[in-house]
């Protein structure tokens, strides 16, 4: 067992799923996906981290404190022995003691997961691979939603395929398998090991 990777979860929240204040396209499948690997990393109880966005801004609409929406959905609630890392700006590093947390654990790989692939997906991995940290992106474990720019819509699934292009040099190494579940090699045995 690879026990200097951690599997990070970054905003897997109510607001961004269907009837959210800021629902993403395919979250439901992204969040399956992010529950699959959560599942296998505490199979092999490996670290887990969950983070949890809270917005701070006057006015702000989705993820705000006290609502149902910044919750973490419940695919992947967090067990009492799971860090769960409060943040208020898309990199999930900025005035959090997430790195703090992980040098103490020995952590230098990182396997990123959840919402949004153009903000927070972006910003976290950008500023793990700048701290130095090996990024696994698992692709089909995130999701994002339409962008518009100039009168022009962008559509999801070309907005998080830029951003997982451009991640995937040199900041990531961006899984493209779907039923990717851990870092792991094949285990003939089945053991946890």
């Amino acid at each position: 067992m690879l026990m200097t990777t951690a599997l990070i979860l970054v905003d897997i929240q109510n607001d961004y799923f269907y009837g959210g204040a800021l629902p993403c396209v395919g979250m439901a499948q992204a969040a399956q996906r992010a529950a699959a690997l959560l599942a296998r990393f505490r199979e092999r109880a490996a670290p887990v981290v969950h983070v949890r966005h809270l917005a701070q801004r006057e006015g702000a609409g989705f993820l705000v404190p006290g609502t149902r929406g910044a919750e973490i959905h419940h695919s992947v609630a967090p067990l009492d022995a799971e860090p769960v890392i409060l943040k208020h700006f898309p990199n999930s590093f900025r005035q959090t003691d997430l790195h703090e947390r992980l040098q103490a654990a020995g952590i230098d790989t990182l396997v990123f997961c959840g919402a949004m692939s153009h903000m927070c997906i972006d910003a976290s991995v950008r500023a793990a691979f700048d701290l130095g940290y090996r990024c696994i992106v698992v692709d089909k474990a995130c999701a994002t939603r339409d962008l518009t720019l100039g009168g022009r819509t962008v559509a999801a699934a070309d907005v998080h395929t830029a951003f997982m292009a451009a991640l995937a040099q040199p900041y990531a190494q961006v899984v493209t398998d779907p039923d990717w579940v851990g870092p792991w090699p094949a285990d003939p045995s089945g053991s946890v090991g």
